[in-house]
């Protein structure tokens, strides 16, 4: 009879000590802020936006052809101002 009781206050002590161990570590993830992320380095350098002349698509002004004062997408598109 004494083994039984050993057993189930062995087991009553063990459930009361992960209890209390799921707890603090439930406490522990609510109230922990993560660290502030440092400021990202970029090297990206901001380009100004232009839209081709013929069919309105936006895309970087450096990368525009340009034919009789107008933005365009591609050579093609600029070809066609002519047709």
């Amino acid at each position: 009879m004494s083994r039984i009781v050993f057993w189930v206050i062995l087991i009553i002590v063990v459930g009361f000590a992960i209890r209390a161990k799921l707890r603090a570590a439930i406490r522990r993830a609510e109230t922990h802020v993560p660290p502030p992320r440092p400021a990202a380095q970029s090297t990206a350098v901001i380009e100004n936006m232009t839209s081709c002349a013929h069919c309105g698509l936006h895309f970087p002004a450096s990368e525009a052809v340009r034919a009789e004062g107008q933005d365009y997408c591609s050579p093609a598109h600029a070809a066609k101002l002519n047709n």
